[in-house]
């Protein structure tokens, strides 16, 4: 039933729908059968990239110049869903990372800057992260604390960021600094490289996303080539901004697909699952838990869709863009309660989909601004 009205979408043409068939096999061969074994081992392979790239997953809205392949809004929403399907969040933050990382590199660094770093990164041959979160506090960019001083053609940096996505593995870190004074007009953007003398970096281990390595970064006195510097001096808090809502569009597209999985995987169990002599989907309680996630997913994906839209028609909806995210992770939650739930005592063992999901709910809610922030954005927006 959610694949039909899919399928007949008019946001998506032929080129999005032949696409959608090479990341479903791409995601059934490459992703799905390791899943649980990636999960328990809290990593997975780094070949992973290179055989993304292959299909054109990594170079999705990067410029054709550095190996990039032109993407609309709606090429990025099957990426993410399809990704979503194997349901391993680990696996798809870790091996996407470079889609916040990067961009602000291909929107603003120097030439030559980004014709040694952006090509080897959409082949899959280095891994980049975006560094912005510290101990002290994460979307309150305006106040963060590692410092960049000028020293002739280098700056030093010192300080720390937290619960940064691939931050183990990352080649490359896209790092927001503090080269001038306090607030916004302080802040500043730095390519930081992963074998930067002074760097050290302490894995952490977390509640979901076990495939992902997650990490502290500790900066002491490391030096970084001036070219280095991401924009201008001082104007790293737009480019983090601008960073921010296409992160958000990508988790909402994420969260969605993840509740659509929990909704099809307890369908399927539903009918085989047999409790008084007839299938679990018989008992209207059953029933009606299904309708209320499909009736949820329905209304999320529309709502991105539409959202989807108005980017590519120039529009920057930063209120509703607050609200998709917060509707997304919502939907996500009551999806994999309920999924876990119908499953019974199968849902809470781990190796299955929706146990992963159901680990992975509030991940999702706080990363990219919690939900209690997005609230504030958006009311903010709406002149409240």
């Amino acid at each position: 039933m959610l694949e039909r009205t899919r399928v007949q979408n008019p946001f998506y043409t032929p080129e999005h729908e032949a696409f959608r068939d090479v990341m479903r096999r791409f995601v059934a061969r490459e992703i799905e059968p390791y899943a649980h074994e990636w999960d328990e081992a809290g990593e997975f392979p780094r070949e992973l990239y290179a055989k993304a790239s292959e299909i054109g997953l990594l170079g999705l809205g990067f410029p054709e110049e550095f190996g990039g392949v032109p993407a609309d809004q709606f090429m990025k929403i099957v990426a993410s869903q399809e990704l979503a399907r194997a349901g391993a969040g680990g696996v798809s933050s870790s091996l996407m990372s470079h889609t916040i990382g990067s961009p602000p590199i291909a929107r603003a660094a120097r030439p030559e800057v980004k014709a040694r770093v952006l090509p080897d990164v959409l082949a899959g041959k280095k891994i980049s992260a975006l560094a912005i979160t510290e101990p002290s506090g994460g979307s309150d960019v305006a106040n963060l604390r590692t410092k960049a001083r000028r020293d002739g053609d280098h700056y030093v940096v010192s300080g720390e960021k937290t619960f940064i996505t691939s931050g183990m593995r990352a080649d490359y870190l896209t790092v927001a600094v503090r080269t001038g004074g306090e607030g916004p007009g302080g802040v500043s953007m730095l390519l930081i490289e992963g074998n930067t003398p002074g760097l050290t970096r302490t894995k952490l281990k977390k509640m979901g996303w076990w495939a992902s390595d997650t990490a502290t970064l500790h900066f002491d006195e490391c030096r970084v080539p001036v070219e280095n510097l991401i924009g201008e001096e001082g104007q790293g808090f737009k480019i983090i901004m601008h960073n921010f809502n296409s992160e958000r569009m990508g988790m909402a597209a994420s969260c969605t697909a993840y509740a659509r999985v929990c909704v099809e995987d307890a369908i399927a169990y539903a009918k085989e699952r047999k409790t008084f002599g007839k299938p679990i989907a018989q008992h209207q309680v059953i029933r009606h838990k299904l309708v209320d996630m499909a009736q949820k997913v329905a209304a999320s994906q529309a709502m991105l869709e539409m959202l989807a839209w108005r980017l590519g028609q120039g529009e920057s909806p930063v209120a509703e863009i607050c609200m998709m995210k917060n509707q997304a992770t919502q939907t996500m939650a009551f999806c994999a309660s309920e999924a876990v739930q119908i499953f019974g005592g199968a849902g809470f063992m781990r190796g299955i989909k929706v146990e992963r999901i159901y680990r992975e709910v509030k991940v999702n809610a706080i990363g990219g601004g919690t939900e209690e922030i997005m609230k504030d954005l958006a009311s903010r927006q709406m002149g409240l």
